[in-house]
């Protein structure tokens, strides 16, 4: 069965959207295959490295003073395979962000979370030529955002060991789905 390799890289990053690409991951951890990495960082995505279409048309910008993010790949993976699996995520991240008494009116609305109006993530999935790649970016400090939003702060919660468990939880569900379409004969 295909093994999902996780690791929390201890070292501060700023993501700016040149780490959504294929095998960013193996050049920085080593893993070969699907993996999915978790790192702290300020987020400084200018439109020219944006992959969302509507953000570019906007002139909608992602900046953050300080986030957890997350970064997956997946080989031979198409894209709405990727957006399902981006969407199941979030929606591990919603269930667990609900595990901490401040956080629990967080809601999952498409790939992102927010608290009532207060946005806390945003989210992408596209596809390389080999891979389909995510990047889930969570504020841990909201000010400064360009729009009305929260932070991990705000709640309360270590990032480090927040992203060890979504990472598990992840990986569990991956492993989980492999088993199940493993596990089955086929019908006429």
């Amino acid at each position: 069965m295909k093994t999902l390799h996780t690791q929390y890289l201890k070292k501060n990053i700023t993501y700016t959207g040149v780490e959504l690409r294929s095998h960013w991951i193996m050049d920085v951890t080593g893993c070969i295959g699907d993996a999915v990495v978790a790192f702290r960082g300020s987020a400084e995505v200018p439109i020219d490295h944006m992959v969302d279409l509507v953000d570019v048309r906007e002139n909608a910008p992602i900046f953050s003073r300080l986030m957890l993010n997350f970064l997956v790949e997946h080989f031979g993976m198409p894209l709405g395979e990727g957006v399902v699996r981006q969407r199941l995520l979030i929606a591990l991240i919603a269930e667990e962000l609900r595990r901490f008494p401040r956080a629990r009116r967080v809601m999952r609305t498409g790939d992102d979370l927010y608290d009532g109006k207060k946005k806390l993530s945003v989210s992408i999935a596209t596809a390389s030529p080999v891979s389909c790649c995510m990047h889930i970016g969570l504020n841990i400090i909201a000010k400064g955002a360009p729009v009305a939003a929260i932070g991990l702060a705000n709640y309360g919660i270590n990032p480090s060991r927040f992203a060890a468990c979504v990472m598990q939880r992840y990986a569990d569900e991956c492993a989980q789905m492999e088993e199940a379409r493993c596990k089955v004969r086929s019908v006429p």
